[in-house]
């Protein structure tokens, strides 16, 4: 009786001790809410000179961004505790639907700066393509997941590469920078899931190439490359000489936070897609390398989430999410910087953009969502 009661104990601590648990990544969220919260104190840095000038309130900005980051947070949560295979029985009817509304905000859209990117009605102003990168993420992530088998060959690949064409050729007709972006989205989803190599390289020959004929084919496109070459010199590399001043004066550890001089209406878009530089004149190298550091993390941890996800279609979901803010992070740096050509891409959950952080914290909110299906074992 008395061995009988141990082999019992002894069973049930076996099934104690691999007892399976969920996991979630709360180092990851705590570096997004970091970074939410830090970008709030930039831009209300940034911008509470410029506000109180011509809206009288020199918290304008600072509210608006913060209703969205709310907004966001909340969503995320919420998100991250619904099974994230739910989502993907809308993965068709979002692709469809944000295509048609990327081609109809061309006529309808409210025009900004001689650009149709955003829909208006009444307070709310939103782009389309900040919805796009979501709806394409969940698209290629499902069909990868289904379609598995078929990007073992040439011919597959190029087929799923086909279905992402018309999203990006929607995109491209507004906002160029956005759609190289998505095309990216599309390359590494597509390369994660198959176990091919050489394709890609004839891929990327293509997109290269693709990428000439459409600078050649918009003179104002190549300006930029020109400016970039010339910057010391070109008159439409102001911007950028203004954020490299504003860089460079900031030395190691910065004149201090509220003390830049260039965003006293010297650098264009300072709260937007110029906000880099004046992290690094405020906070110096020591802020900017911070920053990237943190995202270098988070991305790491992405990629853990990733390796770890009960199944492909949850893998490529994070995969998906984690090539956006990399790419999105480094553009918007390595042009802040002179290291690449201008072009309007925002840091991701530091720039000011509603529309932007809080779909970016419904993409944390899906990459948590994973994080929850994985087990552990104690």
């Amino acid at each position: 009786m008395e061995q009988n009661k141990e082999i019992s104990e002894t069973g049930k601590n076996r099934k104690k001790k691999y007892r399976s648990e969920r996991f979630f990544d709360y180092s990851l969220f705590f570096v997004v809410i970091f970074l939410v919260c830090f970008g709030l104190v930039m831009i209300y840095s940034t911008t509470s000179y410029s506000s109180q000038l011509e809206n009288g309130d020199s918290f304008y900005y600072l509210t608006r961004q913060g209703i969205f980051a709310a907004l966001g947070i909340v969503a995320s949560i919420i998100i991250s505790r619904i099974d994230y295979h739910f989502w993907a029985r809308f993965a068709f009817i979002a692709y469809a639907i944000m295509i048609v509304a990327q081609v109809l905000v061309l006529f309808v859209g409210h025009e900004v700066n001689g650009q149709r990117r955003w829909y208006k009605f009444g307070p709310i102003q939103f782009q389309p393509s900040e919805i796009s990168k979501v709806a394409l993420i969940l698209f290629l992530a499902f069909i990868c997941s289904q379609a598995v088998k078929s990007l073992h060959t040439f011919k597959g690949i190029i087929k799923v590469f086909c279905l992402a064409v018309p999203m990006v050729g929607a995109v491209v007709l507004t906002n160029l920078s956005t759609a190289i972006i998505l095309l990216g989205i599309a390359f590494v989803i597509v390369f994660v899931a198959s176990d091919r190599y050489k394709p890609f390289v004839a891929i990327i020959g293509i997109c290269l190439v693709g990428m000439l004929i459409g600078l050649q084919m918009f003179s104002y496109r190549m300006g930029r490359i020109d400016a970039w070459l010339n910057v010391e010199t070109d008159p439409d590399a102001y911007q950028i000489r203004q954020s490299l001043y504003a860089i460079g004066s900031g030395g190691i550890f910065g004149k201090g936070l509220g003390q830049s001089i260039q965003k006293l209406d010297y650098l264009p878009e300072a709260h937007n897609d110029m906000i880099f530089g004046i992290i690094c004149e405020e906070l110096g190298l020591f802020g900017g390398v911070a920053i990237i550091l943190l995202f270098i993390i988070l991305l790491w941890r992405c990629m853990i989430i990733a390796n770890n996800a009960p199944d492909l279609f949850g893998a490529l979901l994070v995969v998906g999410v984690m090539t956006q803010i990399g790419i999105q992070a480094f553009i918007n740096i390595a042009v802040s910087t002179n290291f690449i050509p201008n072009t309007g891409i925002p840091l991701p959950f530091i720039s000011y953009g509603g529309t932007s952080v809080a779909f970016l914290l419904c993409e944390i909110g899906l990459v948590l969502g994973v994080s929850r299906q994985i087990k552990l074992e104690n």
